[in-house]
């Protein structure tokens, strides 16, 4: 039951990999190459799962559906992956936006005590109970009711008693106890999270984190540049205001592009639109005040931005590694 990174490409292409393949780099490096994809096509979305794991994967119109992890063939990191459509029956005009993977959805206790919640790019966030899909159906479920000119942006695992944290592109974020919003079933739309700056602006990223966490919060920006922050940096206020400055948004950092919550023994793996990778350790990036611009983590060619951040767990052997050295 091993560790493996699946990519899945903007076109719909998806596989997975032994994480061994990604090895670390320092901050600020080129990169390698990471999968061969078709033309216009680049890595959309990076995770890690263990093989047994379920897989629930959400569309940007809000349905979702499962896969188990030894289901989403092998390849290499430069391999294409297969298309979505052969593993999943998924319209061909939707797309996989977002992924929460859990170990078993037959354990009573976990599914009816545990939530996923959901929050969409114009900042509306909802919550219901892991047990409403528990019962897989090949053709998918409804998981939330997505408004008109609006898509799921992200879904996150939680017990009832995290803090919530959103991000907007334009460089502010608020925290909000999860208590603020109540479990709704599959078919509601949900309650606003976050209030935009204008119709430009939209949520990149979300976070669930405990109260007491030891974790800090990485935000990376569009042209490359992250940082770490203190999560008690960031005050509890209710949910649906404009929150505080996560980032220093400027010409040359470019607007957010993610934010993950991190811990020292963690590894992140940025990917840009061109098809290079960076794996670097968390560490590698100080910690900063919330209103730093951040350091360069990654060098990108004129014409490129970053698609997307994954946070990979180091392993034990891993870890080991690292003290002995």
């Amino acid at each position: 039951n091993e560790e493996m990174v699946v990519t899945i490409s903007s076109l719909g292409y998806i596989k997975r990999t032994k994480t061994s393949e990604y090895r670390q780099q320092s901050r600020g490096g080129k990169g390698s190459k990471g999968s061969k994809t078709r033309d216009k096509d680049f890595v959309e979305h990076m995770f890690v799962v263990n093989n047994h794991d379920y897989l629930l994967l959400f569309t940007e119109m809000g349905r979702c559906f499962w896969i188990r992890g030894y289901e989403i063939p092998e390849g290499s990191k430069t391999g294409t992956g297969r298309v979505m459509q052969n593993l999943i029956r998924m319209p061909k005009e939707d797309k996989v936006k977002a992924y929460i993977r859990i170990k078993d959805l037959t354990d009573e206790e976990y599914i009816n005590n545990n939530y996923i919640i959901f929050c969409t790019r114009k900042g509306v966030i909802k919550k219901t109970l892991v047990e409403q899909f528990s019962r897989i159906r090949t053709n998918g479920i409804n998981a939330i009711t997505i408004n008109e000119g609006d898509m799921l942006m992200e879904v996150k695992l939680t017990n009832g008693e995290n803090e919530i944290v959103i991000a907007n592109r334009n460089g502010r974020a608020i925290r909000f106890p999860e208590a603020k919003v109540r479990s709704m079933g599959r078919s509601a739309a949900g309650v606003r999270g976050i209030k935009l700056d204008d119709e430009n602006d939209f949520a990149v990223g979300m976070l669930s984190v405990k109260e007491d966490s030891e974790k800090t919060i990485f935000v990376v920006s569009e042209n490359g540049f992250g940082k770490r922050s203190e999560i008690g940096e960031y005050r509890t206020t209710n949910r649906g205001g404009k929150g505080v400055k996560t980032m220093s948004v400027t010409e040359k950092t470019g607007k957010v592009a993610a934010i993950k919550a991190v811990s020292e023994f963690d590894d992140m793996m940025i990917t840009t639109k061109d098809g290079i990778m960076i794996r670097l350790a968390v560490t590698d990036v100080r910690i900063m005040g919330r209103a730093a611009q951040g350091v360069k983590c990654i060098n990108l060619g004129k014409k490129s931005s970053i698609s997307d951040v994954a946070v990979i767990r180091r392993t034990e052997e891993e870890k080991r590694a690292e003290e002995e050295e």
